[in-house]
């Protein structure tokens, strides 16, 4: 996440001294392209791996990063992320040549296993997914926040920007995913595996040109992120999920563009890291500050390479899918690196090596065949398969040079693994670490598997066999235990109630079991009509609604009867409407009132219905049969 002694900007002061701090920054990044002062000759690579934290009873996610952290304290790879039930690894970064690959592959190991140990006594486990598919809408609220003022800051920043009243999230896939949320905490549903490769100045714009172009094959191939909420949505719905969670915008009636901070970018890079950098300044408004004490011009005047620190800032703010890193070398030049964002965190540790060394390979194969490559394909294009590989990933069909149509499996098959195993050949990468990741990308290309096929795959089995819940799962769980084969993920077998154990069921909360598609009434609707329905629907509770969505009452097939019964005998009673016969004050629940609970209440109260209500609106409903669904064993917790 960048740097961490940061704060909200608290006075016109501060925000001018941050200011003049970042401008200066850029003047002296552009002294320092002007006269070659940047480390050159050598390609670096390295990798960040994130994770998410998930207890071994609920499989929903454990909020206990900060602890993992206190035991770890000696460990200064290990880093917290935006909340509390997730943790980052940093890789060490190593020359782009040799056995990079399997030392990159053995370190993660290392470190995935030096976390595992402690996260025993917790009885958690670590999952390795870009979406956690167990996600609950309450586990984004502000109290999974990880404590530390940088987070705290970028998320109260975030909110002040906003300009409608909450953040949206509209997603359509097989499902659709239509919510409203008041935190931009959100954004902590993504994991990725962020990987860096070094570039010499000069060789900085078409590079970064190159890994936009890229961007869309290999994460078709890569997509590991179909679920969202138990909603099958886009193969990798990061890619909305990111960008709509921190998305401060709202409709308008005219035509005014603004940009998201989380974006693939508007056109191709000209001439250097300088014009994106600029840009970002320019589109979004500084969101934290640092106290800033080094002035990186009067550093460059004697000879001191600065950290530039106002403009990582600022850059860590701003959520390019292939973003721009300045750093300093061992040696203290400064240099520079592409940050590809894109990846996803998972299947397994071999799949994501595999994933950096297709785009690692290209980015080197393509460059040596391809100086500049907008002369081949058009920017529109790119963007284009950008989201069509978001969207259907594997699936994918996309434009390609001179206007090519071509699948993302024979993109890869035909044209992409030749220049990737071109490039890793010339940097003298072992021919061992060729074959075995280039082809883990062959046989998914092969097969026509990746991480979100069997996932979509896996829990639409599941769906049919048990509910929603358990589906949930038991997916998670058979993803925990094939990421701890090290199995790569297209060779995985679909999961299967027997991995079915006896999950802790206290947790549960009432909207991870509610109805939420639902049938409902309104108060003039005539009793004969609220009969039909629900006969219909085989329904035994209808929720009654005003226009706005909001609660008015309740009616039961036992008031319907009631009804029928005296209409029978007083037949005057035809003229009553359902406002007439409802339950005017029903009680209710939220959504996140326990399971338990909701059971206790139903049965003190002798009610075989609860209408779940939050912020005043109607959001679901719980019944017996619910209850009776999810199984005997709820019943018992």
């Amino acid at each position: 996440m960048g740097e961490q002694k940061v704060s909200l900007v608290q006075s016109k002061e501060q925000m001018r001294s941050f200011v003049q701090s970042l401008l200066k920054d850029i003047r002296a990044l552009e002294h320092m392209l002007d006269n070659n002062m940047f480390e050159s000759g050598i390609t670096r690579i390295g990798a960040e791996q994130e994770m998410v934290l998930v207890n071994n009873q609920t499989m929903n996610p454990a909020s206990i990063a900060m602890d993992v952290i206190g035991q770890l304290s000696d460990k200064q790879w290990l880093e917290t992320e935006l909340a509390k039930f997730n943790l980052e690894i940093t890789l060490d970064p190593q020359e782009f040549t040799g056995p990079c690959f399997q030392t990159l592959e053995t370190e993660i190991n290392q470190k995935l296993a030096t976390i595992s140990d402690v996260l025993k006594q917790y009885d958690t486990s670590l999952a390795l997914t870009g979406v956690l598919p167990t996600f609950r809408k309450n586990d984004l609220e502000m109290h999974n926040l990880t404590p530390k003022e940088r987070y705290k800051a970028l998320m109260t920043a975030i909110h002040d920007q906003l300009i409608g009243n909450n953040f949206e999230l509209r997603i359509f896939g097989i499902d659709e995913l239509l919510i409203r949320h008041k935190s931009p905490l959100l954004e902590a549903c993504n994991t990725s595996f962020q990987v860096h490769l070094q570039t010499d100045a000069k060789d900085f714009a078409p590079l970064y040109n190159l890994s936009q172009t890229l961007a869309a094959p290999v994460m078709a191939i890569s997509a590991n992120s179909p679920l969202v909420f138990g909603k099958r949505l886009w193969h990798e719905s990061r890619i909305a999920l990111f960008q709509q969670s921190i998305d401060v915008r709202t409709t308008h009636e005219h035509f005014r563009e603004r940009s998201p901070r989380v974006s693939f970018g508007s056109d191709w890079l000209d001439t250097s890291v300088i014009e994106i950098f600029k840009e970002d300044i320019s589109r979004f408004r500084v969101l934290i500050s640092s106290d800033i004490k080094e002035d990186s011009l009067e550093m460059i005047r004697n000879n001191n390479t600065p950290k530039l620190r106002a403009l990582q800032v600022h850059n860590s703010t701003v959520y390019r899918w292939n973003r721009p890193c300045y750093g300093i070398s061992p040696n203290g030049q400064p240099h520079l690196r592409i940050e590809n964002r894109v990846l996803p965190s998972g299947p397994t540790v071999q799949d994501e090596i595999a994933n950096a060394c297709l785009w690692l390979g290209c980015m080197i194969g393509m460059y040596d065949n391809i100086k500049d490559i907008r002369k081949h394909i058009g920017f529109a294009d790119i963007r284009d398969n950008f989201g069509k590989a978001a969207k259907y990933g594997i699936d994918s069909n996309f434009t390609w040079f001179k206007d090519k149509k071509i699948s993302a499996c024979e993109l890869i098959k035909k044209e992409l693994l030749p220049y990737a195993r071109a490039g890793l050949k010339s940097r003298h990468v072992d021919d061992a670490d060729i074959d075995k990741y280039l082809g883990i990308i062959e046989e998914r290309a092969e097969t026509h598997m990746n991480g979100a096929r069997w996932l979509l795959r896996g829990y639409t089995k599941l769906k049919e066999e048990t509910n929603r819940v358990e589906a949930l799962r038991l997916i998670t769980q058979a993803t925990i235990e094939n990421q701890q084969s090290n199995i790569p993920g297209h060779k995985w077998e679909m999961p299967s109630l027997d991995l079915k154990k006896d999950y802790a069921t206290h947790e549960l909360l009432v909207s991870e079991i509610m109805q939420t598609d639902l049938i409902t009434a309104q108060k003039d609707d005539v009793i004969e009509l609220v009969s039909a329905m629900m006969n219909w629907k085989n329904i035994n509770y209808m929720p009654v609604e005003n226009t706005k969505g909001n609660l008015v009452g309740l009616v039961s097939s036992k008031e319907i009867l009631a009804y029928f019964k005296d209409k029978d005998l007083l037949p005057e009673t035809s003229q009553k409407n359902i406002a007439d016969i409802m339950i005017e004050e029903p009680i209710i629940v939220s959504g996140n009132t326990k399971l338990t609970e909701a059971i206790s209440i139903m049965q003190t109260k002798d009610i075989g219905c609860l209408p779940v209500v939050d912020d005043g609106e109607l959001t679901g409903i719980l019944t017996d049969w619910d209850i009776t669904r999810i199984s005997k064993k709820l019943m018992d917790a």
